[in-house]
């Protein structure tokens, strides 16, 4: 294996070009499907890579339940600095494992906790909470997905701001949002280093509803003005994993983009453009990480099949 094992680890540092290029210069449906696909990929090899480490490290300490032949010179001379990187990659897995065993376990109890929340009121697509605080989000659901709004948030927009708002998040339901918005959030508990990727995915999700919110009602300043006077006084959503109208973070950038053209769809942008070279390189990046997880994958799985006693 060599260093390859450890190249999974690091790459995801080629992914950092394209974060901000891709929200910035890309349509923010491609955006969004590009970095999760980069994040999800980079998150899996790495985690794989931390696996084939723990074989080598687990195998080393005295009184575990591996083969003996798993500890043998043949299998520690594969990897470079067994003896370090082995032990350190127990905790390092562990930590990982927990983190988005955690992850996925809080989005599941406050999408339950929001469901139970709404027990009581009409089963209709939106539910209006009578509540001061201004907010919204979209809640999806096994049986059917559903718009939570206030009545204080109601109050402050004027009606074709509303019709902007649920324009906003039965788009955020209708392309599943929140599958994109719990796969990063994985991915960055995975691998600390696909951070940006993940902060940029929150934002693209946003701009992907305003965009299809614009094209619904007819009208792009209607809904930056409907996301502006929201910002001002509205509350985060219950989780990171769900969509929301006007979630804390770049607002301003969102209803400049609003108020400029509308952004043209491309799937795959020229190599000779500065966003072209990030997206290329970021796909490389990933191409190298899944190679090397790969063929680190392959070569332990032999050397640990030929040192197993028969």
């Amino acid at each position: 294996m060599g260093v390859f094992v450890f190249l999974p680890l690091v790459l995801p540092f080629t992914a950092w070009p394209i974060a901000r290029l891709a929200e910035q210069r890309l349509h923010p449906r491609t955006a969004t499907r590009l970095l999760t696909g980069v994040a999800a990929v980079m998150a899996a090899c790495s985690t794989v890579s931390l696996g084939l480490l723990m074989v080598v490290g687990t195998a080393q300490l005295p009184g575990n339940p591996l083969p003996d032949g798993w500890s043998d010179p043949e299998v520690r001379e594969a990897v470079p600095y067994d003896e370090v990187a082995g032990k350190l990659a127990i905790p390092a897995l562990l930590a990982v494992l927990l983190a988005c065993a955690r992850t996925g376990w809080r989005h599941g109890r406050t999408r339950r906790a929001a469901h139970r929340a709404l027990a009581g009121l009409p089963g209709t697509s939106v539910a209006v909470l009578p509540d001061e605080t201004p907010y919204a989000y979209a809640l999806p659901g096994r049986r059917h997905d559903r718009v939570v709004v206030t009545t204080g948030m109601l109050a402050r927009l004027e009606p074709a701001e509303r019709r902007a708002l649920f324009a906003h998040e039965r788009a955020h339901l209708v392309a599943r949002h929140h599958r994109f918005l719990l796969a990063v959030q994985l991915a960055e508990r995975a691998n600390p280093f696909l951070r940006p990727l993940c902060t940029a995915v929150a934002y693209t999700v946003e701009r992907w509803a305003d965009e299809e919110a614009a094209r619904s009602v007819g009208s792009r300043r209607a809904v930056a003005r409907a996301i502006g006077k929201a910002a001002l006084t509205s509350r985060s959503t219950p989780a990171p994993t769900f969509a929301g109208f006007a979630v804390p973070g770049p607002v301003p950038r969102r209803v400049a983009a609003l108020l400029a053209p509308e952004p043209v769809p491309r799937s795959w942008p020229s190599v000779f453009t500065s966003v072209g070279l990030a997206v290329w390189g970021a796909a490389a990046g990933t191409a190298v990480s899944a190679l090397s997880s790969a063929n680190s994958a392959v070569t332990m799985a032999f050397i640990l099949y030929a040192a197993t006693p028969l």
